[in-house]
């Protein structure tokens, strides 16, 4: 019987839950196929969704600008 933790040879729940969040974005967003978020380099698919994230602040910054 192994005694190690149930986490030890896998990820963490919540470290899964954060990665299909950002595969939610990436298909939500983005139009991209669950394979095509699937299969990029966690760099990459970070790279994306931190710019994703920062493109809706400079438009809600526009937003705002234009309404006042």
């Amino acid at each position: 019987m192994c005694h190690s933790r149930p986490n030890f040879f896998g990820l963490a729940s919540d470290y899964m839950q954060y990665v299909y969040e950002q595969f939610f974005i990436l298909k939500y967003y983005g139009s991209w196929s669950f394979i095509e978020a699937y299969n990029l380099p966690i760099t990459l698919r970070n790279w994306f969704v931190g710019r994703l994230q920062r493109q809706f602040e400079l438009e809600k910054e526009q937003m705002e600008k234009s309404m006042k």
